[in-house]
């Protein structure tokens, strides 16, 4: 077998085998087939698509690359969620203490940033100290002490997707939706929980940009998971407009720890947090969603979940001097603000074109080895239904580099629409699909 004739045999259009599908996978893990060959199997994939059964195979493929996690030496029901990614999209800092603050076992393994959107480990690391490396029997140890713990994805768990992931972000192969299905599906197999609740994306700012496609991915991961045991849910939720205020790692850090306090005013991240931790609530127990609403409200507003996330970031060596005054995080070396050309009510916003010019400013990799600028990021003033007058300041910019500002400022200008009505409200959730 050559991955030659499979690369070709995709490329051609034709059904690929279970064997031809483990040989890809099992040969990029090892190092037998390079990089060029991969994007080129990558590439065939995106633009000839897989078969659901093909997808199946690539997730057992990718999931039994490498390690799976045992978890259960946790004492409690196991949650996890994860988001098909979009633009300040802040969500797992906000729902992991709140489920852990309420009795729930969250062992979370998160990625890195992709594309335009942002990772929970890159937020992580822009607290001082912060590990996302743990050894297995400390990352154990620490659900079973205090409910929760969040690393980054271990070397040895699925291997494959680790590499496919990076080399995706470089190759114009990320939004297709087998794989992205096998991708989350396959690191949330090897990962162990019971109960899985997924955020699927959908809009300018996510890779599915239809309800029809969100839908689809939507299906095909929820039947996954069910078939291999787990209890898995999807909320299709909406990415037109950025998630919250905040589009940046530190800045993010700081929006999360205001809704976690209580005292955040971004009405769309908090209701989008309520829903998924509601759902991952009532997967852990017999309750109805409307009843795990009341109690997810209640550890938000009486500080359960604030004080849950800071035994977190101690327990992991993180300055928790940070996140009682988030103040204390480094400031970017450039601050500029970015006036409003126009006179009107916002009535869309292209949340792709603003996460691109968030990575421009430092805040993601334009490459897959780049060093991320954890300041950097971008804090809006207006979304949609807002109205601005010519010369408001629409947003601020946070960098290091002058010639960044000048390089996204265009791009995230070119975002915004205006009309003289107020546009019609979108809902920030579409569908649940279990």
């Amino acid at each position: 077998m050559r991955i030659y004739d499979i690369i070709k045999k995709k490329r051609d259009g034709s059904t690929l085998t279970s064997d031809e599908i483990n040989f890809f996978i099992n040969g990029y893990t090892n190092g037998d087939i390079p990089d060029y060959q991969a994007s080129a199997m990558l590439m065939a994939i995106y633009l000839k698509g897989l078969s659901d059964e093909e997808t199946v195979f690539l997730t057992s493929a990718m999931t039994n690359s490498g390690d799976t996690i045992d978890l259960s030496s946790i004492n409690g029901v196991t949650v996890d969620k994860h988001s098909t990614g979009g633009v300040g999209d802040k969500t797992t800092l906000i729902v992991a203490p709140v489920l852990a603050s309420l009795g729930c076992k969250v062992a979370k393994m998160s990625g890195r940033g992709l594309g335009h959107t942002g990772g929970t480990i890159d937020k992580l690391e822009s607290i001082d100290g912060f590990k996302v490396e743990l050894p297995f029997d400390d990352f154990i140890k620490q659900v079973n002490d205090i409910g929760l713990c969040i690393v980054g994805q271990s070397g040895d768990l699925a291997p494959a997707d680790k590499k496919l992931y990076a080399l995706r972000d470089v190759t114009a192969t990320v939004d297709n939706t087998a794989l992205i299905a096998s991708s989350i599906m396959s690191k949330k197999l090897a990962s162990g929980s019971q109960n899985i609740v997924l955020d699927v994306k959908c809009g300018s700012g996510a890779f599915m940009k239809t309800p029809q496609d969100a839908k689809k991915l939507a299906r095909t991961m929820v039947d996954i998971g069910n078939s291999s045991g787990k209890k898995t849910t999807a909320l299709i939720t909406n990415m037109d407009v950025p998630l919250g205020n905040s589009i940046g790692n530190s800045l993010e850090i700081i929006e999360a720890i205001k809704v976690l306090k209580n005292e955040g005013d971004c009405d769309d991240l908090y209701e989008i947090c309520v829903m998924l931790a509601s759902y991952m609530y009532s997967s852990c127990t017999s309750k109805q969603v409307e009843e795990c609403k009341l109690e997810v409200k209640e550890v938000l507003k009486n500080g359960l979940a604030f004080e849950k996330f800071k035994q977190m970031i101690k327990s992991q060596g993180g300055n928790t001097e940070v996140i009682e005054n988030p103040e204390l995080f480094i400031k970017s070396k450039i601050s500029y603000e970015i006036i409003s050309e126009k006179d009107g009510y916002i009535s869309s916003m292209d949340s792709e074109k603003i996460g691109i010019a968030s990575v421009i400013l430092g805040a993601g990799r334009e490459k897959k080895d780049n060093p991320i600028d954890y300041s950097a990021g971008i804090v809006l003033n207006y979304k949609i239904g807002s109205f601005v007058k010519k010369g408001d300041v629409l947003a601020t910019f946070y960098t290091s580099s002058q010639s960044k500002i000048d390089n996204s400022k265009s791009i995230f200008l070119s975002s915004y629409e205006f009309s003289d009505t107020l546009p019609i409200k979108k809902t920030l959730i579409y569908e649940v699909v279990k």
